[in-house]
């Protein structure tokens, strides 16, 4: 565990190398985030490190930054051929190897090093044909990165560096056995230097680490950090028929624009971006069943502003840097505390500010104990205005569409916050609220 550290270490002090202090400062880095500050000193000192942080502390930068210095500052091996990588990144999915291999373009820019990324889905030839071209740097997907290899289009004899992102997630999406079959075929610990990030260094990751690396040094950035921190935290306590209602009228209030919007279901993404776009903004569902040039686009319009409004279930919850997100609707609370975390995540990433706005319906509001248990403190919450719940236009194809969202109409029985009585979950939705009321996104 590293010792605490200054939170201005500026990356002129690390005495890097100047291709690659031009890609910093080409990026608008100029310090260190605490878990740049904590695990570059030791990685650019040649040894391993197992940092865990959530996403958007700036990790993605901080192997990246080790891994450039470790290859302009040590030569390839004068065996190696043109098939054979020096640097290895594995991540667990699609978007996030997008995303570092963008990341890495940046950073990278003037080492002269040359970059890949492949992933399962699309593309098949034209990566394949890249690879084979000889790359430095190769980014990917295990399976993708399996069967190349299996076809010998590179190998990894001469590798310099590794990288395993979200090693957590690989467990969690079963790709361990191919994590260990691409590890049994690097060098010798002792001959390369690995770097593992994880949002959790659990028994099963650790088991891992020391497996596979040499005598890694652990660091912890604690998760309750960020959203303590950088993200400001509302609650509401809708009815079930009121968030649909509650959600536009936040979304218009806020003039939204690169909005992330989280939701459980594959199902109620698709109801959600119907309803938003029949009520007057530019929305766009994204799930693990999106096809693939779908989702990059919908990505890169989302980066680029072109986007508004990005509804997701948790298979784009991590990995994904996307700058200047203002606000984050938990339109439904996640069922796994981890996740409230990695969902709020996408705003006030890497030292930014942002807010993070959840409903508390009936039918999730039983994981925001947990959730709170997991921060460490209580989420603000704020009473329902009537002014936020405007007339709702019903999507063509939204008829009788399940979850209790229905189209809201103004004066229905109890729909005041007045302390009026009236709707299911009307208690617990007092007691929540109460003794906050002074509170507001920006508080």
């Amino acid at each position: 565990m590293s010792e605490p550290h200054s939170s201005f270490t500026s990356f002129d002090s690390l005495g890097l190398e100047p291709a690659l202090a031009h890609g910093i400062r080409d990026a608008g880095f100029v310090n260190c985030t605490p878990i740049q500050a904590q695990t570059l000193p030791v990685a650019l000192a040649g040894k391993d490190v197992a940092g865990q942080a959530q996403t958007g502390t700036g990790k993605t930068a901080a192997f990246l930054i080790a891994l450039y210095q470790t290859l302009l500052k040590h030569p390839p091996s004068a065996q190696r051929n043109p098939s054979s990588v020096r640097a290895l990144v594995v991540a667990p999915t699609r978007e996030l190897a997008v995303q570092i291999h963008s990341d890495a373009e940046i950073l990278g820019k003037h080492t002269g090093f040359r970059h890949a990324v492949v992933f399962g889905g699309v593309d098949y030839e034209k990566q394949r044909r890249q690879v084979a071209e000889g790359v430095d740097v190769l980014i990917g997907t295990p399976g993708r990165l399996i069967d190349y290899m299996k076809q010998r289009v590179f190998d990894l004899r001469h590798v310099q560096v590794l990288v395993l992102d979200e090693a957590d997630r690989m467990f969690d999406l079963g790709f361990i056995a191919d994590i260990r079959y691409i590890l049994r075929r690097l060098p010798s610990p002792h001959h390369r230097l690995s770097m593992l990030f994880s949002a959790t260094l659990s028994h099963r990751v650790l088991e891992l680490a020391y497996e596979h690396m040499n005598n890694p040094e652990l660091v912890r950035i604690e998760p309750d950090k960020m959203t303590v921190d950088r993200v400001r935290q509302l609650m509401y306590y809708p009815a079930m028929e009121e968030k649909v209602p509650l959600l536009i009228g936040l979304l218009r209030q806020s003039e939204a624009r690169r909005t992330m919007v989280f939701v459980n279901t594959k199902r109620m993404a698709e109801k959600l971006e119907a309803l938003l776009n029949a009520n007057g903004f530019h929305a766009q569902a994204i799930s693990g069943d999106v096809p693939q040039q779908k989702r990059l686009r919908f990505l890169r319009d989302f980066h680029n502003g072109d986007l508004a409004v990005l509804i997701a279930t948790d298979v784009a919850s991590r990995g994904l840097h996307i700058p200047d997100v203002s606000h984050v609707f938990n339109f439904d609370l996640p069922q796994d505390a981890a996740d409230y975390v990695h969902r709020i995540g996408r705003t006030a990433r890497a030292g930014a500010e942002g807010d993070a706005i959840s409903f508390a319906c009936e039918e999730f509001a039983v994981s925001l104990p947990e959730i709170e248990d997991y921060i460490g403190h209580k989420v603000p919450s704020l009473p329902i205005q009537r002014e936020l719940l405007p007339e709702v236009k019903a999507a063509a194809h939204a008829e009788g569409h399940g979850h209790g969202h229905r189209p809201h109409h103004r004066g229905r029985p109890g729909g005041g916050r007045g302390g009026g009585s009236g709707g299911r979950g009307r208690g617990p939705r007092r007691g929540k609220g109460s003794g906050h009321g002074s509170h507001s996104p920006k508080s």
